[in-house]
């Protein structure tokens, strides 16, 4: 077993026992509104830093090819507020296009 699998593996033994201890302490209480109002901030800014992530980052180097002008034209369609399919086609689409011209 190599060193990644095995990390990933302990760290999904630690976290998931975690994540499932929430609701058993929890048990039926509401957390206080400050809480509940940070956690609701929280997906927006960790999904843009998954999306800028693996769309710029290589091996130890920025990457700017057509994953980014495909990132660009959903967030052009999320802006003329297209339905979420047609921008997941969009943003496929034109990355496709952008490779096959060699881009």
């Amino acid at each position: 077993m190599s060193d990644a699998t095995l990390t990933l593996v302990l760290l999904a033994v630690i976290v998931y026992p975690l994540k499932a201890a929430g609701p058993l302490v929890l048990a039926g209480r509401t957390l206080p509104p400050r809480v509940t109002r940070l956690a609701s901030l929280v997906p927006v800014p960790l999904l843009a830093a998954l999306i800028v992530t693996s769309t710029v980052a290589g091996d130890r180097a920025w990457v700017f090819d057509a994953r980014l002008l495909g990132v660009g034209a959903a967030a052009l369609a999320l802006w003329r507020k297209l339905p979420f399919i047609v921008v997941v086609i969009v943003a496929g689409a034109t990355t496709a296009l952008v490779r096959a011209l060699g881009g």
